[in-house]
């Protein structure tokens, strides 16, 4: 819902409409509480929910999320990279890669180059959103990083994605890419963060997808939740959650994580994100159901 309120409110500004953008909203919604931006975020996606069919809402459940031309709605990608740079946009800055910039010890560094990939997400979307949306992969504003993973095993193909072995360093990075990212403003998001792989996922890559990781309440609290426990805290937008199994459930499935964790003990407002395939993952790989 981030993803269609921001794309409304773009539609609205007079900096970002395009000649076209006022003919595919039907008049008598021209004046509806979701295509409002002086309301409570709450409030529009409420309105903005009720209208739409079962349809609809099931369209917006994957990443490439289908326009609602009755509505005013454009379609929109919600895959977005940006490790160390804006990836797979064209031209953009590339920073170093994420094992670099831990090896600085300096978060305040990070967030400054997060708040400049930011900056950089924005100007592309800006450039290449138009009335019907913009649908291509990696354009938009919703960003699959950082990566905060516990790279506990040299022999890790991806390790170099992570801030390292160390949960309090890591813990560290990844609030500060998170805050620089998505910005300071009080009501709305440079752009989103979304931290990643929840959780308990640092290889072996070849048997990702269907490994199921055992781990003693101690590693899980001292390794591997400590980063997750902070970018929620500071307010990531989102979470992915990983391909893996957690002691004997999908980590997309695992309510230990998602509810008890995330939800309960974090207070965590935000959305998950399946990795790609982890959801189908859940019954094909794990052959898992409730």
């Amino acid at each position: 819902m981030f993803a269609l309120i921001v794309a409304v409110s773009d539609q609205s500004s007079a900096q970002v409409t395009s000649p076209a953008s006022s003919q595919s909203v039907a008049p008598d919604l021209s004046k509806a509480p979701f295509r409002n931006p002086a309301l409570p975020i709450e409030q529009r996606v409420n309105d903005l929910v009720s209208r739409m069919t079962l349809e609809e809402k099931v369209s917006q459940m994957v990443h490439t999320a289908a326009a609602i031309p009755r509505l005013g709605i454009p379609e929109y990608n919600w895959w977005s990279e940006g490790l160390h740079g804006a990836a797979r946009e064209g031209y953009a800055t590339v920073f170093p890669q994420a094992i670099g910039l831990a090896a600085t010890f300096d978060p305040d560094l990070l967030h400054k180059e997060a708040d400049v990939i930011a900056t950089e997400f924005r100007a592309k979307y800006y450039d290449r959103v138009n009335e019907k949306g913009y649908s291509d992969w990696f354009h938009g504003l919703t960003v699959w990083s950082p990566n905060i993973n516990i790279f506990r095993d040299p022999r890790w193909g991806r390790g170099q994605e992570t801030y390292g072995e160390d949960p309090f360093l890591t813990a560290q990075m990844g609030v500060a890419y998170v805050t620089g990212l998505q910005g300071n403003d009080p009501k709305y998001l440079k752009a989103l963060a979304t931290p990643k792989h929840f959780a308990v996922h640092s290889g072996p890559e070849p048997t990702r997808h269907s490994v199921d990781i055992k781990v003693s309440e101690h590693d899980l609290e001292d390794t591997y939740l400590p980063a997750f426990r902070a970018t929620a805290m500071a307010g990531a937008g989102s979470v992915m959650c990983a391909y893996n199994a957690v002691d004997g459930k999908p980590a997309c499935a695992q309510p230990m994580l998602l509810e008890e964790h995330l939800r309960k003990d974090w207070h965590f407002n935000g959305y998950v994100v399946s990795d790609c395939g982890a959801a189908s993952d859940i019954s094909r790989n794990h052959h898992y159901t409730t």
